[in-house]
């Protein structure tokens, strides 16, 4: 950051209103300075105020918004090194590459695969985000009527991967008004890439061949007016691409060193032919600290891994996932349905509620509020107790829906049925399983009893 929290203190209006949820203008400011709060968090900032402490309030990565539509992502925007510290932002981006020297067979598989490539996961959605379009051709026409194919066959965000100028401005007569990522900038061509991307007001990759002349291009193009800038250090090794990610990103968060202030993107598909190799890179650089990788195939098995690996890292360490605390109907239930409880952690949710589905047997599906936490882990912690689960079944409603009264909850917290007889006179409460495998067994003997 450019001001310390007390040049930002200064500037701020000094009510200590709390309205920005913290308890003083000079606790805000502190926050501000290190990266832990937004500018607008306070609504009293006057106009004078805000632009002087835009460089404070700015991350030290600037955000970048590439594509458009529904498939639009942003990356960048990241504050710390280690997500304990905080959290990361922006999760990582996966691309595929295809390429206008492919056959039109070929490249109808691979985008529908890029298409295909979407799941719902622990009630969250991943995709693969971004679609790179090679041209090895070299021809500006034959790369032209390529990208205009690719883009009516995805709403992916698109790439148009050349150096030459020309052959770039024509693959934006087709594909400029959807917010591209044009790649790429080099010391060769910065100028007039670099104009383009400015006229077109669309972000630009900066491609160094070292860290020194990434640096030497990203003061360029900044010179320029340009703002939306992804780097790419030019590496195309493993051990290298890891360093240079590494290197990249602390002389922006340790140093605030503006060069490098941007998102950074890796190619896996231009450092080997292995997919595999490309799949276990990927898993290094979206650790450490990519924030668009780019594969050569779409295929799921590769691609779901490393987007259950994004979606770890990019939760928040400090606030568990969790789904809302209700009655959720698996199958269509009703009035003589099994009645089951469990805890609101997401994973313990979406396999409880995937055995229950697999059954073949409608259920109600009890959700209690266990502040995101699991089955045992919530029984430690006195969330998941016969108080508190004989005050959700009251609460619910699900008296109203059901001609029976029999609660099935888990069998690791088996020692609470005799508690839990006395919260709830009126029921019978059942032993579960306590492997989660074994719901569909029980359920099938349950209505079969």
């Amino acid at each position: 950051m450019a001001l310390s929290g007390l040049d930002i203190f200064k500037l701020l209006p000094k009510t200590n209103c709390g309205d920005c949820k913290l308890p003083t203008c000079l606790a805000f400011a502190m926050k501000l300075a290190g990266g832990q709060a937004k500018l607008e968090d306070c609504p009293h900032v006057s106009e004078e105020a805000k632009e002087a402490l835009a460089d404070a309030a700015a991350p030290p990565v600037r955000g970048v918004v590439i594509g458009q539509g529904a498939k639009e992502f942003k990356t960048g925007e990241e504050l710390v090194l280690f997500r304990h510290e905080k959290r990361f932002v922006n999760p990582t981006g996966m691309g595929v590459l295809v390429s206008d020297s492919m056959s039109d067979d070929d490249l109808k598989a691979k985008v529908d695969q890029v298409n295909a490539d979407s799941w719902d996961r622990v009630g969250q959605h991943i995709e693969v985000k971004l679609v790179a379009l090679k041209c090895e051709s070299g021809d500006a026409g034959k790369f032209k009527d390529f990208v205009g194919k690719v883009s009516g066959m995805t709403d992916c965000a698109l790439m148009p991967m050349t150096e030459d100028v020309e052959v770039m401005k024509a693959a934006l007569e087709v594909i400029g008004d959807k917010n591209p990522l044009l790649y790429c900038a080099t010391a060769a061509n910065i100028e007039a890439m670099g104009e383009l991307a400015k006229e077109k007001g669309l972000p630009l990759v900066l491609k160094g061949d070292s860290l020194d002349s990434l640096a030497e291009l990203s003061d360029k193009a900044t010179g320029m007016g340009l703002k939306d800038l992804i780097l790419d250090p030019g590496t195309r090794a493993l051990k290298d691409t890891f360093e240079a990610l590494i290197a990249i990103r602390r002389a922006a968060l340790n140093a605030k060193f503006k060069a490098f202030g941007f998102p950074i993107i890796a190619l896996p598909c231009e450092e080997t032919d292995d997919i595999y190799l490309q799949g276990a890179s990927a898993g290094i650089y979206i650790a450490k600290y990519a924030d668009i990788v780019v594969l050569s195939e779409a295929d799921a098995w590769l691609q779901y891994p490393l987007q259950v690996e994004i979606q770890n890292i990019y939760t928040d360490p400090q606030k568990p996932m969790a789904v809302d605390s209700k009655f959720y109907e698996i199958g269509s239930p009703g009035p003589d349905s099994p009645v089951l409880v469990t805890t609101n952690f997401s994973l313990t949710y979406f396999i409880v509620s995937g055995e229950v589905e697999s059954s073949k047997i409608d259920a109600w599906l009890g959700i209690v509020d266990s502040e995101g936490q699991s089955v045992l882990t919530a029984w430690a912690a006195g969330k998941f107790v016969p108080d508190a689960i004989a005050k959700f079944i009251n609460t619910s409603g699900i008296a109203e829906k059901v001609n029976h009264r029999k609660v099935i909850i888990p069998g690791y917290v088996a020692q609470i049925s005799g508690e839990l007889d006395e919260e709830l006179p009126d029921w019978e409460i059942l032993i579960g399983p306590r492997e989660a495998a074994d719901i569909s067994a029980y359920l099938r003997n349950y209505v079969n009893q």
